[in-house]
């Protein structure tokens, strides 16, 4: 227990008066929800409190934070009350970074760290209670770790203590899912007068974010400062690049004793502390800060609060696989803890940038990062604490199932895990790493392959935003060259013109760089640029891409993406780390890889086919031997004698998708499928049904083996399709098809006349009138039950008539004829009696 003349400095503040009731909660219950508003002094206070507790038997106090700023800041701030430094009772462990020491008994933390305790020992032998702080961001690690915590407790340690707490939680909900006892604590808010802006104002700032935030946010803060004439402002942005936008518009009109800070994780400590400090002696300072402010930080003198009223959060879109920051609307729970911010020293002023109609448009709580995020992460952590059902643990959101499977699968192809789902060696050694599994990946393999100075310090660049930035904040044409990064990160090359260099970002990537290389006991080599390429593809295999045309590239995927392929000289494959899918896919960071590394690093995943293609402006088959790496084509030889049957099939889709009617075959076979459908009309079930319909549905079993070896439409015009037809009919129907449907009928004079089957409900015998003088009745045929429709033709085998009854025709409409034909033909012989007249073929001269 630690002695009580520690606490003689502890500030009365008001989570004070609940502490006594937590503790007892904790004394009976291994878990409880802890409710306290912003400024209540949880944070600080309550790991302190825990320190007397007389279950902990010194056991060590782990409290994680969302973030690395909040933790230094809150493990500060307890050493201080203590009057200590950092590392000494109070410590804390975030990413390379610690201050702890055998003293060490409360250790403050960020989330993935837990994660690793738990992986490293799951009894977590030297730890007494997690507390999990601002639990309302909901954090993915957090959800994890406490999952991982509960399976902990409920299996190895029942004497471990779990507390949540959180300002704006639904900690109801929460202590009823964790069947823990609330303590709830009202706090000391001051009163925060609250302003909204007129819906004109709101509506000429435009919907575009930067825009909106660039017109509003300089020109609310110069009011305020005016305004109000004591007390710091606090402004809520959503990014780095609208904070650096606003600053820019405020340099050089605020007031002299006017101080302007940027809060960012980004930013160096130095800044970050110089925000966070309270204004020298008669200044005042202005902070444009990031969500980062809304909890658990505290920034001294801030009186007064501008929310722009967006925040930017990860959103994982599963059907690209693609992890894309998008900004949003700030939740209710999100939006009163920016305005609270206000009201922790006194009474305060908030300026909400919205109108009071849009304030009832948000949503209660942002969607929880676990249902919207990438989780290779957490599908990897699970597979090494040997979770194969995702509903094994207690989840306050389970993870989706869409999501997780899309994780599985990538963690398969990196081999982070087997086939059965087990973590493998490779896996848990990716994971220890800290690093997303891609970069994991990256890493690990790079150091394989000899690469290991380069592989870290591309996992750090690819970890961080891009230090590479356009003078002009406008200009869309950014440099998509991750080598050209490289080789500014190495110092091997001056500047680019346009550009500038962020060298915040430049000394953390070069700090995480040397952080990965302790890991690996990898020493310091020159960076070789030239194997970006490379290095890329390992930790994204799945973003590999072929150029088509220049400026435009296909993925592995299939899908099309916009690159500026003349900054690299054409290359035709390149590797992807930055792909933007919220419009039009567009490559934003990309290096370029040989075909040899591809065949060579992913020739487990090579496949080759043959691919026969129909090619419609030659009327051939088109045969290739493929070797394919997803929509990749890597190599393409023709083939000479490609696998028939494959032709077969392609070739007879060719010819179905231009349809039956449209098939090469001879007048003939024509007039043969005209002859079956009529038949078939007549009697359906004694006759093959050959319609455009049934031909096609049939035509695997009656044309298909006909097209064996042959490959092209010219081949094709060479076959029987007369033949074909007729194939299935016996000798006698062939037969009697002669007799039903002849091909022919003689008349009078002698000719045989082909019959027409076009219509095959009025087959026609086209002939000329003088060639049937003397017939009497009309000819009919299927068995006497059809009559032919006969066009009677002039000499010049023009119709006269068309009639279904010739007796009729002869008895009324030949006389009118005859009187037409005589003039126009007087050569010709024009009976009064046409059915005792002879049939004639020619005039009167010549009879034929």
């Amino acid at each position: 227990m630690l002695a009580t003349d520690l606490f003689k400095n502890i500030p009365n503040l008001p989570v004070t008066e609940v502490l006594p009731r937590l503790l007892q909660a904790l004394e009976v219950n291994s878990r409880a929800v802890l409710e306290a508003p912003p400024g209540a002094g949880k944070t600080t206070l309550v790991p302190l409190a825990l320190l007397q507790a007389t279950w902990r038997n010194n056991g060590k106090i782990i409290m994680l934070e969302p973030r690395r700023l909040a933790a230094r800041a809150a493990a500060q701030r307890m050493a201080d009350l203590l009057g200590e430094k950092a590392g000494e009772t109070v410590g804390y462990r975030v990413r390379m970074e610690r201050a702890i020491s055998e003293k060490s008994q409360i250790e403050v933390v960020t989330e993935g760290i837990l994660t690793r305790l738990l992986q490293d020992d799951p009894a977590l032998e030297e730890i007494s209670v997690i507390i999990f702080d601002e639990f309302h961001e909901r954090s993915l690690q957090a959800d994890l770790g406490l999952a991982l915590a509960l399976d902990a407790q409920a299996v190895l340690r029942p004497d471990l203590r779990l507390l949540v707490m959180s300002a704006t939680l639904d900690a109801a909900g929460i202590g009823n899912w964790l069947e823990a006892p609330v303590i709830r604590s009202e706090g000391r808010m001051f009163p925060v007068e609250t302003h909204y802006l007129p819906p004109a104002e709101v509506a000429a700032a435009g919907n575009r974010p930067l825009d909106r935030l660039t017109a509003l946010v300089p020109k609310a803060i110069r009011q305020a400062l005016t305004q109000h004439p004591e007390g710091d402002i606090l402004s809520f942005l959503p990014g780095l690049g609208e904070m650096r936008k606003v600053a820019q518009h405020l340099e050089d009109k605020l007031p002299a004793n006017t101080q302007l800070h940027l809060l960012h994780g980004e930013l160096s400590l130095a800044q970050q502390q110089a925000a966070i400090q309270p204004a020298s002696l008669g200044q005042r300072k202005v902070v444009l800060a990031t969500s980062i402010a809304e909890t658990s930080l505290t920034i001294a003198g801030v009186k007064i609060v501008i929310d722009g009223g967006l925040a930017r959060v990860p959103q994982f879109i599963p059907r690209t696989g693609l992890t894309t920051l998008a900004t949003v609307p700030v939740s209710l729970a999100a939006a009163d803890q920016r305005r609270g911010r206000a009201g922790r020293l006194g009474p305060g002023t908030c300026y909400r940038l919205w109108s009071s109609a849009d304030q009832l448009q948000l949503t209660d709580r942002q969607t929880p990062e676990i249902c919207e995020a990438d989780l290779s992460s957490l599908a990897l952590e699970l597979a090494i604490w040997g979770i194969k059902e995702i509903n094994a643990l207690k989840w306050l959101d389970v993870p989706p199932a869409a999501a997780l499977a899309l994780a599985r699968d990538l963690l398969l192809r990196l081999e982070a895990i087997d086939a059965t789902g087990n973590a493998t060696r490779h896996g848990k050694a990716l994971a220890a790493l800290g690093l997303p599994p891609r970069l994991g990946h990256l890493v690990i393999r790079g150091h394989d392959l000899g690469y290991g100075s380069t592989a870290c310090a591309l996992a750090a660049l690819l970890a961080e935003r891009d230090f590479l930035k356009p003078q002009d904040s406008s200009r869309t044409n950014l440099l998509p060259d991750l080598p050209l990064r490289l080789e500014l990160l190495a110092g091997q090359r001056p500047p680019t013109p346009g550009f500038l260099v962020d060298e915040n970002i430049i000394r953390r990537v070069r700090e995480q760089a040397r952080h990965l290389r302790q890991r690996l006991r990898e020493p310091e080599g020159k960076l070789q640029p030239e194997v970006a390429g490379l290095l890329t593809a390992l930790a994204y295999p799945d973003r590999l891409a072929q150029r088509e045309t220049s400026g435009r590239v296909r993925l592995i995927t299939g899908q099309r993406a916009s690159l500026a392929t003349e900054v690299f000289s054409e290359a035709e494959f390149y590797s992807v780390a930055h792909l933007e899918t919220s419009n039009q896919a567009r490559i934003l960071l990309a290096a370029s890889i040989t075909k040899s590394e591809i065949q060579q690093h992913f020739s487990n995943q090579l496949k080759q086919h043959q691919e026969i293609r129909w090619e419609e402006n030659t009327g051939r088959i088109n045969a290739r031997q493929i070797t394919r790496l997803g929509a990749l084509i890597l190599e393409e030889t023709a083939l000479t004698k490609p696998d028939p049957e494959r032709v077969a099939t392609v070739l007879l889709q060719a010819l179905l998708e231009k349809g039956i009617s449209q098939l090469p075959g001879s007048e003939e076979a024509q007039k043969t499928r005209q002859r079956l459908l009529f038949l078939q009309q007549l009697e359906p079930e004694r006759w093959p049904d050959v319609s455009d319909k049934a031909l096609t549905a049939t035509a695997t079993d009656w044309l298909r083996p006909h097209l064996l070896n042959l490959r092209s439409l010219e081949q094709v015009t060479r076959l029987d399709f007369n033949e074909m037809l007729l194939t299935n009919l016996s000798w006698e129907q062939r037969q009697e098809m002669d007799q039903l449907a002849p091909t022919h009928v003689t008349v009078p004079s002698g000719s045989r006349i082909a019959l027409d089957y076009t219509d095959i409900n009025a087959p026609v015998l086209a002939v000329r009138l003088q060639e049937v003088f003397g017939m009497l009745d009309t000819p009919v045929i299927g068995k006497g039950k059809v009559p032919l429709l006969m066009h009677l033709l002039s000499p010049a085998s023009r119709p006269v008539q068309v009639t279904r009854d010739l007796r009729s025709f002869w008895n009324t409409g030949y006389f009118d004829v005859r009187k037409n034909l005589r003039g126009r033909y007087p050569k010709h012989h024009w009976p009064e009696d046409p059915l005792s007249a002879p049939p004639t073929r020619g005039t009167k001269k010549r009879p034929g």
